[in-house]
């Protein structure tokens, strides 16, 4: 198939299939006579696994690497395991910094609907946060 056609079954443009090319994450395809590129069916398999990895938060990196332990004949399961469970460490310290900033806001909320904007009188700073400390 050419690349047209493997862009359009993988959900992605021929740019990213060129840019996966690129760094090996897609192996270089035959050429026709007129030069284009001809895909076999196992580049479209390649090409949703890489898409379906980055959903899961995985990098491109990683991806290379899941599929470099493939390649050579070997499991790829505990190293799998292993950078997904890197990525939930990760974001789950992003939620407990996204959930101290909710409380944050929340609390400056409700100061400010506590406050008297006619005694806000600082043209530099806005009475609202002009007390919070990091």
């Amino acid at each position: 198939m050419r690349i047209g056609e493997l862009a359009d079954l993988g959900d992605v443009s021929t740019k990213t299939i060129r840019y996966y090319e690129s760094i090996g994450l897609l192996a270089e395809p035959d050429r026709t006579d007129a030069g284009y590129r001809n895909y076999n069916p196992d580049a479209l398999e390649r090409l949703r696994f890489v898409r379906d990895a980055q959903a899961t938060g995985l990098s491109l990196s990683e991806i290379a690497s899941v599929l470099e332990l493939k390649g050579s004949g070997r499991r790829s399961c505990a190293h799998t395991t292993a950078l997904l469970e890197q990525h939930l460490d990760l974001l789950d310290q992003q939620i407990e910094r996204l959930q101290a900033a909710r409380q944050t806001l929340t609390e400056l909320a409700d100061r400010a609907k506590a406050l008297d904007p006619s005694t806000c009188t600082d043209p530099n700073r806005c009475q609202v946060i002009a007390t919070v400390r990091s």
